[in-house]
C-alpha cells in the first residue's frame, strides 16, 4: 500500500511541474515600436486597437474613413461617378454618421460626393438607398470660396441642413476623440485671405494638410499638395514635428510632389496611395509616377511597403497607440514592375 501511495506522489508531483513553475519563453509582451521595429514587424503584428483608418479603394478620388471609438471622420469623398464605390465602402465599415467631414480642396476627385452625403436627393437615394442612413454632423474645408459648382452644391446643401462648416488654417487641431488629434499644418492664413481677395486660385496647393497622433502613433495627410507647398511646410516645422509612421502619399503619387527633403523628414515605414487604373478617364497621367516610388524606395522605405489602392485595394491601418499593423484587401508586390514598366514606356 505504501508502495502505491509513493507511485501516485511522484505521479502528481510530475504533472504539476510540468503545468506551470516556469514561465513560457514564446510569451510576448506589448512593446512602443521604433522605426526600424514598423518597417519589420507592423504589418504581420495583431493589434488590438481602438484607431482604424482605412484608405477606401474609390477609383481616381481620395476618401480616407478614420474611426477612433468614440468619432468617425471622413476626408474627402471621391468623384461623383465613383459615388457607388464611396457608398459601398461606408457600408461595408457600417458607417452611419459622420461626425467630422474633411474637404481638403475643391476638385471633384476629393469633393464630388460630399453633397450626396450632406443632403441628397431622392434620385441619389433611389440610386444609393444607403446614402438615406448617413448624417454629417460637421464640415471642415480650407476656407477658401470656390466657383466649382462641387463646391456650391456642398455649401448650400450645409445651409439646407443645418449643418455646421469651420475652416481650418495652420495651428488649428481637431479632436477626433480617444486622444486622436489632427494637427492642421497648411494652408496658412496670409493664403487663405490672399485667395479670397482675388489672388489666383491654385486649388492643389491650397490642400488641407495635417498631422494624426495617437499616443505614439503617426500619420501624415497631405490631400493634393505639391512639392511647393511641402517645401514651405518642410521649412517652417522642426523636423520632429514632421516624423511620421504612415504617409499619404501627395497628388496619387505624382512626380508633383514627394520631395526628398519632405519625406526623408516625414521618414514613414508606409506610404499610402491613392489612385484607379489606366482605364479610368481621370487617371490619364498615369499615377502613381516613378520619380516618387524611386525616391520613397530610396529613402529606404520597403517596397511591400509602398501600397497603393489601384494594386491593393482597400487599406487599412490598425493602431493600439503604441503599435500598428497595416493590412491591404490584395496582396499584389506591384511596385517595382510599375516602375519597369514607366522606365520601358519612356524609352518608347
Amino acid at each position: 500500500m505504501k508502495k502505491i501511495f509513493f507511485t501516485l506522489f511522484l505521479l502528481t508531483a510530475f504533472i504539476l511541474s510540468g503545468c506551470g513553475g516556469t514561465k513560457d519563453e514564446s510569451s510576448t509582451e506589448t512593446k512602443t515600436e521604433t522605426k526600424t521595429e514598423a518597417k519589420t514587424e507592423a504589418a504581420t503584428q495583431t493589434v488590438s486597437g481602438d484607431l482604424k483608418i482605412s484608405m477606401l479603394n474609390v477609383g481616381q478620388g481620395d476618401a480616407i474613413l478614420i474611426q477612433t471609438g468614440k468619432q468617425t471622420i471622413l476626408i474627402d469623398t471621391s468623384d461623383t461617378d465613383e459615388r457607388d464605390l464611396l457608398v459601398s465602402e461606408l457600408e461595408k465599415f457600417s458607417v452611419t454618421k459622420i461626425d467630422k467631414l474633411i474637404l481638403t480642396h475643391p476638385h471633384a476627385d476629393h469633393i464630388g460626393s460630399a453633397k450626396a452625403l450632406i443632403n441628397p436627393s431622392k434620385k441619389e437615394v433611389t440610386a444609393n438607398p444607403y446614402l438615406e442612413k448617413i448624417s454629417v454632423a460637421e464640415v471642415y474645408d480650407n476656407g477658401i470660396t470656390s466657383t466649382s459648382p462641387l463646391y456650391k452644391s456642398y455649401m448650400k446643401a450645409i445651409d439646407a441642413k443645418g449643418i455646421a462648416h469651420h475652416a481650418l488654417k495652420v495651428g488649428d487641431t481637431l479632436d477626433f476623440g480617444n486622444s486622436v488629434k489632427f494637427n492642421v499644418l497648411y494652408p496658412t492664413q496670409e493664403i487663405v485671405d490672399a485667395v479670397n481677395g482675388g489672388q489666383k486660385s491654385d486649388p492643389n496647393n491650397e490642400s488641407v494638410v495635417g498631422k494624426l497622433t495617437y499616443k505614439k502613433f503617426s500619420m501624415m495627410f497631405t490631400g493634393d499638395a505639391e512639392k511647393k507647398v511641402e517645401s514651405e511646410i518642410w521649412a517652417d516645422n522642426d523636423a520632429k514635428n514632421l516624423k511620421c509612421d504612415v504617409l499619404k502619399a501627395g497628388h496619387h503619387g505624382s512626380y508633383t510632389a514627394s520631395t526628398e527633403n519632405f519625406v526623408a523628414t516625414v521618414n514613414p515605414s508606409y506610404v499610402l496611395i491613392s489612385c484607379g487604373p489606366d482605364e479610368e478617364r481621370r487617371n490619364t497621367y498615369g499615377h502613381p509616377h516613378r520619380e516618387p516610388l524611386e525616391n520613397y524606395l530610396n529613402q529606404g522605405i520597403d517596397a511591400k511597403n509602398i501600397l497603393c489602392t489601384r494594386w491593393n485595394g482597400t487599406i487599412t491601418i490598425i493602431s493600439d497607440g503604441k503599435t500598428f499593423s497595416v493590412e491591404s484587401e490584395n496582396k499584389e508586390d506591384w511596385v517595382d514592375k510599375w516602375i519597369a514598366k514607366k522606365k520601358q514606356d519612356k524609352k518608347k
